[in-house]
């Protein structure tokens, strides 16, 4: 930019302000360029007129002429340039059509669902019915069908959620769960639950359900042998939250009934499932256990995903992880349904879906599936 030196003459000058006004593209350099050429202190027309003062007698008028006619020439042209800018500015609020479009954001399905999807696929493929059931449950069917009568010790195992005002209707008058391969009850099942509906009272609803085992007895109660099916969906249970805990979670739950299940169908079930879940070339271990429902009964372990056996803090230095618990059903289980112990057998199994996600991608804190935060949710695949 030009030093202001009135000594080049108006004519000059006035060049010099064409050729810098032709270059001012927005509302910044117009306000700029009116005080470089008409402010009242440091700009080129106040040059001029303190040139005036200093000047000869007789070049006095003319110089204060042309430095009045130069500042009303700067003044009408900075005018017309931003009436010019302003007609051409794009109204307030105004979308401009020629911009190339925003792609939208994709979502990313959320780890648990990723998970449940890829459990109840791999059951399907095996021939198993998916069923959802009910959250509210009744003390029978939570409990004492799975061989857990008032007082069971098993019982504080799971502390359970209690209505404060239990549901006075009975799921068992009116099943209230829904299959992925509905099929109705054969005439010998249905006789079998009426006539066990009648030896036993109507139930209120009284609790949140602690597992979906409860859809196995309902299932068993209204159809015969054979029965392969997964009962999958949240469960309750009075837990603090903290890195391992939740107060619901999601469960699901495999049952295979009929003549001759043995324990090596159980295990070769399972075996299946790990390798579909983790890997191929995941190991299993069986390790003998307790649940009420079972007998003989097992809980799983796979090797650990992070040492892969070597001994690490996420397994505690065993080199293996627990990851379900499993187990030949109780005679008593069947029996309370109307199977009778002596011509079939089965196999159940239970884990949770937290648990596998937890595992599988090497999450270090439950609570990180429930704050949606987009940060943690856009890891996983789509």
């Amino acid at each position: 930019m030009t030093h202001i030196d009135p000594a080049i003459g108006i004519d000059a000058a006035r060049a010099l302000f064409h050729d810098e006004l032709a270059q001012a593209g927005s509302d910044a350099a117009l306000q700029a360029l009116r005080t470089r050429w008409v402010g009242r202190k440091g700009s080129w027309v106040a040059a001029f007129m303190d040139a005036v003062g200093k000047a000869a007698p007789a070049e006095k008028r003319a110089l204060g002429q042309g430095a009045n006619t130069l500042k009303r020439e700067v003044e009408a042209a900075l005018e017309t340039r931003l009436a010019a800018l302003t007609a051409t500015r794009r109204p307030a609020g105004a979308v401009d059509v020629t911009l190339p479009g925003r792609r939208p954001r994709l979502g990313h399905r959320h780890p648990l669902s990723l998970v449940r999807d890829q459990v109840m696929e791999v059951f399907s493929r095996l021939g198993y019915q998916v069923l959802e059931g009910p959250e509210i449950e009744d003390d029978y069917h939570n409990f004492e069908a799975l061989n857990m009568p008032e007082e069971h010790p098993a019982r504080d195992m799971q502390d359970t959620l209690y209505l404060a005002t239990p549901l006075a209707f009975a799921l068992a008058e009116a099943p209230a769960f829904a299959s992925a391969a509905p099929d109705e009850p054969s005439a010998e099942a249905s006789a079998r639950a009426k006539a066990g509906a009648s030896a036993r009272p109507p139930q209120p609803l009284t609790l949140l359900r602690t597992h979906t085992s409860a859809m196995q007895i309902r299932h068993m109660e209204r159809h015969d042998p054979p029965v392969r099916l997964v009962a999958i969906g949240p469960v309750y249970r009075r837990d603090n939250l903290d890195l391992t805990h939740t107060p619901m979670f999601h469960q699901v739950e495999g049952l295979v009934v009929g003549r001759g299940i043995t324990l090596a169908d159980l295990k070769g079930t399972l075996t299946s499932m790990a390798a579909a879940l983790f890997g191929a070339q995941q190991e299993v271990r069986f390790r003998p256990s307790f649940f009420p429902y079972t007998e003989p009964s097992a809980e799983v372990d796979i090797r650990c995903i992070r040492c892969d056996g070597a001994g690490c803090a996420i397994c505690k230095q065993t080199g293996w992880l627990e990851i379900l618990g499993s187990g030949m059903v109780h005679p008593a289980v069947f029996e309370a349904c109307g199977y009778d112990p002596a011509e079939v057998t089965g196999f159940a199994f239970g884990m949770g879906i937290e648990r596998v996600a937890l595992l599988k991608w090497n999450v270090d804190d439950i609570r990180l599936f429930y704050e949606n935060d987009l940060r943690f949710l856009e890891q996983f695949p789509l």
